[in-house]
């Protein structure tokens, strides 16, 4: 099993020291799915819900949130991200929305981090632009879904 790097030789948390790596190329998607009423996702779709453009909202988001990452989980590195996506899409026939927020940088340390943030706070921005149309509203399968470079190189997510 390996060693966790974010606990010292006393068992303290720590930043781990990225110093000495050589900067790659990295990046990582992940996902989210949220499922929701048939009428809920037909607001969202044709643009009619009172609180705005939901899908442009939770895009938006998504992109800040990666962008933040380092300020909400306390050992992340701030990150000079290059690119940040998060696309949006819409499934009538399961009444959800899946989101795969796709993050990317030249540097010393991953992005799966931001990856994961951008995709669930797009889900939650979501779940809160829609809350009081549909209470029954749920967040899944939010989760690592690929990552390049980097020591361990290219990784996909195998259900």
């Amino acid at each position: 099993m390996s060693k966790l790097t974010h606990i010292n030789d006393k068992g303290e948390a720590q930043m781990v020291d990225v110093s000495d790596k050589a900067n790659t190329a990295r990046e990582a998607s992940a996902g989210a799915i949220v499922h929701m009423k048939k009428e809920t996702l037909n607001l969202i779709v044709s643009g009619s819900h009172k609180k705005g453009d939901v899908l442009a909202v939770a895009r938006v988001a998504g992109i800040q949130a990666a962008k933040k990452c380092w300020e909400l989980i306390p050992l992340c590195h701030p990150l000079m991200l290059s690119k940040v996506t998060v696309e949006l899409k819409p499934n009538e026939n399961d009444s959800t929305i899946e989101i795969v927020a796709t993050a990317k940088l030249e540097g010393k340390t991953g992005v799966e981090m931001e990856a994961l943030t951008a995709a669930s706070i797009a889900a939650l921005t979501i779940y809160d632009m829609c809350k009081a149309v549909d209470r029954f509203m749920r967040i899944d399968n939010v989760q690592l879904q690929e990552k390049k470079g980097g020591k361990s190189g290219h990784w996909t997510f195998k259900p």
